[in-house]
């Protein structure tokens, strides 16, 4: 599911979203909100005995934190990716900046 979201939602805010630290800051939420979902789910999931995402045997879960944690990385590059792209293609039209607090 976290995976999903970053494919998802991760480029797009930061080409569409004019402020990086707005799309970075919407991405975590989104991010962060998902990967909640997932956790509990998968937790009730083996509770209920189905041990194929967690060993039978709880362990601290580093492997599961280490790949959780790559994804969330690489949607922040994703997010950079796509603001560096954005803001490229805003400058290369010559948009108008129409911020009035920025002027």
């Amino acid at each position: 599911m976290i995976a999903l979201v970053t494919v998802l939602f991760a480029f797009p805010l930061g080409y569409f979203v004019r402020h990086r630290f707005a799309a970075a800051a919407s991405y975590a939420t989104i991010y962060l909100w998902s990967f909640t979902f997932q956790t509990a789910y998968l937790t009730r999931v083996w509770a209920a005995g189905d041990d194929s995402a967690f060993a039978r045997q709880p362990d601290i879960g580093v492997p599961y934190g280490l790949v959780t944690g790559g994804i969330f990385l690489v949607g922040f590059g994703r997010v950079g990716l796509g603001h560096w792209l954005g803001s490229r293609r805003r400058t290369r039209r010559g948009a108008v900046d129409l911020d009035a607090a920025r002027s």
